[in-house]
């Protein structure tokens, strides 16, 4: 499953000295809000997030370990060992993440409880299988492996209710209506959507859910719709650089011919599918559609955040992002810097296409303005020293 598991860092100051400033817009000049924000938190979600700590996933445990030594104290043996079997059984389908990826199955309104998350997984078929299939994550493989070991995961999602999670997750959540209201007030400045449709000329629905869970650090997660999830304690500027980026999955059709022609050029080149082949699995994007789609993403959401006023210096934010693997990020970002997309925009389909057609996707010239845009000699773009 091409997940992207957005990994959120701490704000960094948004300069760029190598090209010139994006300013945001004055409150005065700013057009009628596009955008509708819905803020809203979820016991089924949360307990899907917390399968990763359960599972003793290394991702997790900085934020989670003692959590979930308390919560694994209560439930019986056998439903305790079965979720970390079911992780490590999930990478090896090529899966992926277990939580992360169960997210997205259970995405179409089964998500409220773990009550819903049991019928859910007593009968996929009719509860998840209409909506999957029909969204842009659907992928056969996944689906056959989910509903075989669906019997398990509602076992498991029975023994987390009898061993009280609810009341373990609100004890640990607080008052998440006080948050909800909060980020809800904030949020109303940033007109994301916008900023969408300008840098891809394509529509979107204006509405962008925001769902707060106690245990996903340090996952931000786009699932079916436009929604996503994330940590109830993150600030607005994390909230915001989420929704610029989670919305836009996928940026182009994966199987159009501007993708396809893109992703013909990158399998050739020397150094972009050599990141896919060595980069710890545990970041994902293991595929090099996968990683295309990601850092395109990702080089759109950078030029919305700083359009917003809440950017990070590109430079410093894929070098400290999963172990510097997106490379390919920064040499698309810096084309659409140097096409100055912010103030134009316009189909990114199109764009697309002329840049591979104009040859500068042609190695040397991709290896050079990521160097530019990193900071990074071309021949220590990967690995990271």
């Amino acid at each position: 499953m091409h997940r992207r598991n957005l990994l959120a860092a701490a704000l960094a100051a948004p300069a760029l000295s190598l090209l010139p400033a994006v300013p945001a817009l004055a409150q005065s000049q700013r057009p009628p809000m596009r955008t509708r924000w819905k803020v809203r938190a979820s016991e089924g979600f949360d307990a899907l997030a917390f399968l990763g700590p359960l599972a003793g996933g290394e991702l997790y445990l900085p934020y989670y370990k003692a959590d979930a030594d308390a919560f694994a104290a209560a439930l019986p043996a056998a439903p305790r060992a079965d979720i970390a079997a079911l992780w490590q059984e999930a990478e090896r389908a090529q899966f992926g993440l277990l939580g992360p990826n169960l997210s997205v199955l259970f995405s179409n309104g089964n998500d409220g409880d773990l009550a819903a998350l049991i019928a859910a997984a007593a009968d996929p078929e009719a509860r998840l299988l209409p909506a999957y299939r029909t969204s842009p994550y659907w992928a056969e493989a996944d689906w056959r492996w989910f509903v075989g070991v669906a019997p398990r995961l509602r076992a498991v999602f029975e023994a987390m209710q009898a061993a009280g999670f609810a009341a373990f997750r609100q004890r640990r959540i607080g008052d998440i209506d006080a948050r909800i209201a909060e980020l809800t007030r904030s949020l109303g400045d940033y007109d994301v959507i916008r900023w969408h449709e300008k840098l891809t000329g394509r529509g979107f629905d204006p509405q962008i859910e925001v769902v707060l869970l106690q245990f996903c650090k340090p996952h931000g997660i786009k699932v079916q719709g436009q929604t996503f999830l994330q940590a109830t304690d993150w600030g607005v500027p994390i909230t915001v650089r989420n929704a610029a980026h989670e919305m836009l999955h996928p940026p182009v059709p994966m199987d159009g011919p501007a993708a396809t022609a893109a992703l013909a050029l990158l399998a050739k080149d020397p150094l972009i599918p050599r990141i896919v082949a060595e980069h710890d699995p545990k970041w994902g994007y293991t595929t090099l559609e996968g990683m295309f789609d990601e850092d395109l993403a990702q080089a759109l959401d950078q030029l919305i955040s700083e359009a917003l006023g809440v950017a990070r210096n590109p430079a410093d934010r894929w070098r400290k992002a999963d172990d510097g693997i997106h490379v390919l990020a920064g040499a698309i970002y810096g084309m659409l810097r140097q096409d100055r997309w912010t103030e134009t925009g316009g189909s990114i389909e199109a764009w697309l296409a002329g840049a591979v057609r104009a040859g500068r996707f042609d190695p040397p010239r991709l290896h050079a303005i990521a160097a530019q845009i990193l900071e990074r000699p071309v021949n220590a773009l990967w690995p990271l020293g």
